[in-house]
Order: C-alpha cells, then structure tokens, then sequence
C-alpha cells in the first residue's frame, strides 16, 4: 500500500473526473469541518445540543470484588472495543487487562446481542498467551498482551473471522510482537480453533523470527476447514481491511507495500464518487483513489480538533457521512464524544453530543484516559442491523464497555409540540426522540405502568457511581410549559433530578425528588422544599418558564401552584430540553482532575446500593403565547 506523491494524487483525481482545483477533498485537505460549533472544555457535555434520539448503553460493568456480576475474571483495564453484526447477533470485542494498559497478561472478550440493549456475559474469545512447551523468548520478561485495531471480517462467503494481535509489552508496536490470530464465529455461539492468519515479520530483539515452531497456535492454512482458509485468504487478499493492521505489524516483508511512515488507528469509508477516505488519530487523513492500493501521504486536518483517541467515519443509512471522535486536545480528558455530519464525505457540519457523561472512574490504571475513548463503528461489509441507525462502540474511563445508537437522519432540533405517552413503544425497546443514558446497574426502559394503564418510562437505580438519565429535546423557546407525571417508587432512598436546560446545558430550572420523600425546586440560589411525596402515588408537575427580562417559573403539583414567579437558578434566553435523572448533577473529573495519581478503588465500588425505582409519563411541551 504506497502512498503516493499528493500532486500526482491529485492529477490521478483530476483524471477520475474530480475538481483538482479544490483544495477541500483533494489530498491536500481530504475533510473539513465547517460548523461554528465548538467545544467548552469546562463541561462534560462542552456545551453542545445533542443528536436527537441517540440510546448509549453500557454493555460490560467491571467488577474487581464479584467477577461474576461482569465478566468472571475481575480485570479493570477494558478497551478499544470493535463492533460488527452478523447472524442477526450484534458482536462486541475488546481488549482486557487485569489493571494498567499495556501490562501483560491481556486476553480479548466477545459479549453479543440480539437488540444492541441486552447484552450476553463475556466469552473469552483469545486468552493470555501462553508460549509452547520447552520454547523460551529471551526477551520475554514482559510477556504479552492483546492489541488490535481490527477484530472482525465478514468473509464473501458468509464466515466471520474474530481477530487479535498478541503484541509485546509494554509496547505492542515494538518488534518482537508475535502475530495476528483468528478464529471463526459460529452460527451457534461457539467458536472455532485458534489460528495465526499473519505472523509479525519483524524479528524479536534477540533476533527470533516467529513461526509455527515456536508459537502456540498453527498457522491458518494448517486447518481442515476448507472454508474457514477461504475466509482466511479473502481477508488477506483485502489491502483495504488489512491496512487497519499497520500499526502492530508495520511489515517489513512488502505485505502492506509502505514506503512511508503512515499514521495510527485507521478507520476508513467511501465516498459516492468511490474514493476512499482514510481517518487516523490526531486529526490526520489520506484519500486512495484505488480502494485502498495506494493512498495520499497522510496529513493533518486542522479543522478537525483532537489528540491520541480514534476518529470514526462512515457513511449513514441515509446517504450521508458521519465522523465521531473526541473533539480536544486533551490526551487524558477524552470528552465529550461527539458526531458531525454532511451530504458528501468532505464538508461536514453541526457538531452534537454522542455521549456527554463522564461518571467517576472507579478504579486506577496506568493510562486510563477520562471519558468515552476509542470509539469504532461497524465497518464496511460487517453487517447493518436493522433500522437506519449508526451505531458506535467505544469504552467509559478505559474501564466499562458501551454502545451508542444514533437515529438518521442526525438532526438537532425539534417543531412542534411535544405529547409522550410512551403507549405506542415497544417495552425494553428504542424509546423515540428521547436521548438515554443507561449503565448496567442504572436502566431506563420502556416497561408497563405499573398502574395498569398503558405504558412508561423507567429509571430504576442501584449503581454507587453512576446514574440514569433520560432527556427530552423540545422547540427552543423563551416561554414554554412542560408538563410530566412522576411516580416514585420509594420514598426512603434514591433521587430524581428534573431540570430545563437551554441549548448549552445551563440548568435554569431545578426540581428534584429527594431521598428523605420531599419535592424540592431551586428558587435563584435557594433551595425550597415544597412538599412531601408518598411512594407509589403519581404527581404531575407543570413547569411554566419564562426567560425573558429577568427570568422566572411557575410550578404547579396536581393543579396547585406551589412556586409563583420562582427566579431561575441561571440566567438563559431559552430552553430546549428537559432533564430526568436519578443522581445528582455532576462535573467531575474536570480538565484539571489529575489522571496519572495512583488512588483506591473509590469504596463501595463493586457494591450496589439499595435500588430506587421512578416512573415517568405523559410529557407534553407547549410553547406559552
């Protein structure tokens, strides 16, 4: 895979009947990021409007002191997750460590699932490496650890390979990396034998050269499967997927035919002319005109604002493009994770928040970067779930393992009024136009009422650290009545958070059901409590909110007025979202929260809390003439 001179790149482009003239999507700039949005390093959610309807669900909790409740091994370093989906199976891998990133022993986990919300008990997929009887690597003392910026490939003749990369520690690009392996996925949930596909064609440093006399696993063609080296051969005939393997491998036997020092991480997509663009860590992009023969010599997208964590590109289910990454310079404060979109795969705009929660990090480990890092989608050829939604995979403080799903076409903003029921969902379904946060101990579902009548949403809680969080995006207004019925189910443990939000996060109205059963609202800086609440009894509340001049609300509880002309906790010249949580707000780790201080698990950790339960229905947002 050469990269090419970037002018007779764009000759050849010229030839294919592009624009050379244009400096955007040519070589010299394959992207560009148009909007005027950027990020407020201050905030988790950096100030941004959300895209509407994304659902993010974690997908593995680590637990050091009950493995049994994650993954049965305890280990609290998780990343660098792939996603695909095949056999009408979502297939979620990552990487796992006992505690600090690149630190032997690492083996690689598969969890799966049928809808993208409930989600299987990891498998071990590949274990730590353990060498072959009577073979001793000088150079060894470090062992081996997994690392893998690929892990699946839908063959053309339907097989799915899972794959991995046993890499040296504590540097899995350093020579002395044994190879890649691969597996075969079956229809049943099991998994075939395992196999090296690729050994590393650079020596180790006491100048052993890999083969199968000296590893664990025999190499791919040695299998009886005849379809399974198939698949295997397709693979490795595919420069385009193959080149995501550069990084541990960068062969020295012409296999990936670079002659010059390409980048990391390489996430690529199509564009409709049949171009390839090529994304890799740092903001840095190529073009192949070739399908991935050849590519233009990477370069540094200014527009594009980010450090060390992936970028991810595709095109959507609608016929547009999106990129996801982490939009900061900050190497260890990877937040927020954010989507931009466009018509054409060059020109994107409207940057919105994926993911703007940063819960406490639990436990330490070397590296362990804040927020949502790493994030990968389905690549090209490993399958579309049902729906026209985009779905990402990425890991939480380098430690828990999460999934989003982004509804197309990605929009920002609604029309209208707004009427919930919630009676017309599916239950444990997609719950529409609503934006979800849901960790594995926090779920917000869509379940019956529990009053007999229809259906609602629930946020039930146990989770020590973390919350569910569920929001509503409503037509911008200066003036606006919300109005929504809550249930709790206790009155003894447990909190809900309503907030009004504008479009930048800032909280003007603040309602809260406490853990000692009383209704609480901020009136400016104070805190009033209203009233007592009995559980299993619902209140509606209706919040009238008035930005203008000074800015006030009114707040009636079934019918009457508890709070006239209450101040706004913040000054705003609109709203646009209501928030519903079952924790506090919160804003920490902040940009200056240190990364590398070794610290304990913060107590109680693997622990869960009493659980409180809360019922929500009936949301109706009207604009006040």
């Amino acid at each position: 895979m050469t990269f090419l001179n970037p002018t007779l790149f764009t000759l050849s482009l010229l030839l294919a009947g592009l624009t050379a003239q244009s400096q955007t999507g040519s070589p010299a700039e394959p992207v560009r990021y148009v909007g005027g949005e950027t990020v407020d390093p201050t905030v988790h959610e950096g100030r941004l409007r959300y895209a509407i309807g994304t659902e993010s669900r974690q997908t593995v909790r680590v637990n050091r002191t009950h493995p049994e409740l994650a993954d049965d091994h305890g280990w609290t370093y998780n990343h660098a997750p792939n996603l695909c989906y095949w056999n009408n199976t979502f297939y979620q891998q990552y990487l796992s460590n006992p505690v600090d990133e690149h630190i032997a022993p690492g083996q690689t986990l598969i969890t799966t699932s049928k809808d993208g919300r409930q989600w299987s008990k990891p498998t071990v997929v590949f274990p730590p490496y353990v060498p072959p009887a009577g073979v001793t690597i000088p150079d060894s003392s470090n062992g081996y650890m997994m690392h893998q910026r690929m892990g699946f490939y839908v063959a053309p003749n339907g097989r799915l390979l899972v794959l991995a990369f046993y890499g040296h520690a504590e540097d899995p690009f350093k020579e002395g990396g044994i190879g890649r392996v691969v597996r075969e996925a079956y229809k049943d949930g099991s998994y075939g034998p395992i196999y090296f596909i690729r050994y590393t064609s650079h020596k180790t440093i006491n100048g052993v050269q890999w083969n199968e006399r000296n590893t664990s696993y025999p190499f791919y063609k040695k299998s009886p499967d005849a379809g399974f080296i198939e698949a295997c051969d397709a693979l490795l005939a595919d420069k385009l997927m193959t080149f995501q393997w550069w990084d541990e491998d960068r062969g020295l036997d012409g296999f990936y035919g670079v002659k010059e020092e390409a980048r990391e991480a390489l996430s690529y997509y199509h564009r409709k002319d049949g171009n390839v663009v090529a994304l890799w860590k740092w903001s840095h992009s190529g073009l192949s005109s070739d399908n991935g023969q050849t590519f233009s010599k990477p370069v540094k997208v200014p527009s594009f604002v980010m450090a060390g964590g992936k970028q991810w590109g595709q095109r959507t289910d609608d016929g547009r493009y999106a990129i996801c990454y982490n939009p900061t310079e900050y190497n260890e404060h990877r937040f927020p994770l954010v989507v931009v979109s466009g018509d054409d795969g060059i020109l994107y705009d409207n940057m919105l928040i994926v993911q703007g929660e940063v819960p406490p990090r639990r436990f330490f480990g070397r590296w362990k970067d804040f927020g949502p890092c790493y994030v990968r989608g389905i690549e090209e050829g490993n399958g579309n779930p049902p729906g026209h939604d985009l779905w990402l995979s990425y890991s939480m403080n380098k430690e828990d393992i999460w999934v989003s799903r982004i509804p197309t076409p990605i929009r920002y903003s609604v029309k209208g009024p707004v009427a919930d029921n919630f009676d017309g969902l599916t239950l444990n379904a997609a719950v529409t136009d609503w934006n979800i946060y849901a960790p594995k101990w926090a779920p917000v579902t869509v379940v019956n009422s529990p009053n007999g009548t229809g259906k609602c949403l629930e946020l039930s809680d146990k989770d020590p650290y973390d919350y569910a969080r569920a929001i509503r995006v409503f037509e911008e207004g200066s003036r606006v009545q919300t109005r929504l019925k809550v249930r709790p189910g206790q009155q003894n443990t447990g909190t809900l958070e309503i907030d009004l939000t504008d479009r930048y996060g800032n909280r003007p109205v603040r309602i809260r059901f406490d853990e000692k059963g009383a209704i609480v609202a901020t009136d400016g800086s104070q805190e009033k409590v209203l009233q007592p609440y009995r559980a299993g009894q619902w209140y509606e509340l209706t919040i009238s909110a008035n930005a203008r001049l000074n800015g006030s609300y009114d707040l009636r509880i079934d019918g009457k007025t508890v709070l006239e002309k209450a101040a706004l906790a913040e000054a705003v010249k609109s709203v646009e979202r209501l928030s519903i949580r079952t924790g506090p707000y919160r804003n920490l780790p902040n940009r200056k929260t240190p990364n590398e201080d070794p610290e304990p698990p913060l107590p109680g950790a693997d622990e869960p809390v009493t659980p409180a339960v809360f019922y929500v229905d009936d949301v109706r947002v009207n604009a006040i003439n």
